[in-house]
């Protein structure tokens, strides 16, 4: 979708270190081989693709959207710009509101 937009300079944010570590790994033999090779052959295009970690805290956004990912078939799914909870999450991540946890690292 970015690609599409136009976007030439993305960053991923992920809250899983697992799923970074298999798409920046040569892995083949993963049972989710083709998701992770798709997702290698999107980062290879001709655009600056920057894959970093956060914490479900520090992107609400997301968090929020992979939340309502249970709800909806496996595909992509775009939601309105204009959805209340959706601008509510996005005004915290703009703002850089966090909500501090105790995490083991």
């Amino acid at each position: 979708m970015a690609w599409d937009a136009g976007a030439r300079r993305v960053e991923v944010q992920s809250d899983s270190r697992t799923a970074i570590q298999l798409i920046q790994s040569a892995t083949e033999t993963h049972p989710h081989r083709m998701m992770i090779m798709t997702a290698r052959q999107l980062i290879q295009r001709d655009w600056e693709v920057t894959i970093t970690h956060t914490f479900r805290e520090g992107n609400f956004t997301a968090d929020f959207l992979a939340s309502q990912g249970h709800d909806y078939p496996i595909g992509i799914h775009s939601f309105p710009g204009n959805n209340p909870n959706l601008l509510h999450w996005l005004l915290y991540d703009r703002m850089g509101v966090a909500i501090p946890r105790l995490v083991n690292v």
